[in-house]
């Protein structure tokens, strides 16, 4: 009723955008995966419905592509600046790699003490099955038109050429990371190297500059638009196989397990 009402203030709003997962293309790690055509919808809805009187990002990712991180957090920006809303960050179990690069969309990133942060840095893994593919008789047959195009092919021996293309590969993408996290957090930042690929947990965090304090969502809202603040809370919704368990074996019990290594590197999940 009170916003028929012109003369009756309405309470204000703030939408609350959900960001729970691994970040990946789409089609991987089942219909969890974040990315940016499955955010799209959810990120215009959160800017333009009700005109809210700020955004909230909840984040809980270990990173993952950093084509889809750049991507998600550009069309962060790009709808902030056209509806002319402030974003806010809160970080939950872990915000690493990826997972910083959407925090630092935002204009302010609030972390719980015990939230792990950071991780600017790019790393690729991968298995030789040279040794073993010997051992069982094994002869592996390639004919490719280019000679990089079985760069890296973990049925050969490593070349030293092709691990310093990919490295070459590497530097420029964690130049972009590097970039983006300079132009976001600016002087804010400790005058030293942030960039190695380090982690820090909540406190440590905040005297470094990676992000502005320790805070969580409801109170911080309630404290900054008062007690009457309302939360639009939107997030990805899951398949209907995946609500009742049912998944297909191989390719998502693949994905469960880059799933779990990536988080791992983080002590969670």
């Amino acid at each position: 009723m009170r916003k028929f009402i012109p003369w009756l203030k309405s309470h204000p709003t703030v939408s609350v955008v959900r960001m729970s997962g691994v970040i990946a293309s789409a089609g991987r790690f089942g219909g969890g995966a974040l990315n940016d055509a499955a955010l799209a919808p959810l990120l215009e809805k959160a800017f333009r419905k009700g005109k809210p009187a700020a955004v909230a990002l909840v984040i809980n990712s270990p990173g993952g592509s950093p084509v889809q991180s750049s991507l998600i957090g550009a069309r962060i920006r790009r709808l902030a600046q056209e509806t002319d809303t402030t974003v806010y960050a809160f970080c939950e179990d872990v915000a690493a790699s990826g997972g910083y690069w959407l925090a630092c969309a935002a204009d302010e990133i609030y972390v719980d003490p015990s939230s792990v942060v950071g991780s600017i840095g790019v790393i690729s893994a991968s298995f030789g099955f040279t040794g073993l593919m010997e051992k069982q008789g094994i002869e592996r047959r390639v004919h490719t038109a280019g000679e990089d195009k079985s760069m890296l092919d973990p049925f050969r021996p490593e070349r030293p050429e092709d691990v310093e293309r990919l490295k070459d590969l590497q530097r420029v993408i964690h130049q972009n990371f590097k970039d983006h996290v300079e132009v976001r957090r600016g002087a804010k930042l400790a005058d030293r190297d942030l960039f190695t690929g380090e982690i820090w947990v909540g406190p440590k965090a905040v005297e470094d500059g990676l992000v502005d304090g320790i805070g969580h969502l409801v109170p911080f809202m309630k404290e900054k638009f008062g007690d009457k603040v309302k939360f639009n809370v939107l997030g990805q919704k899951k398949s209907l196989l995946s609500r009742f368990g049912v998944q297909a074996a191989v390719g998502d019990a693949i994905a469960s397990v880059e799933d779990q290594a990536l988080w791992a590197q983080y002590g969670v999940k």
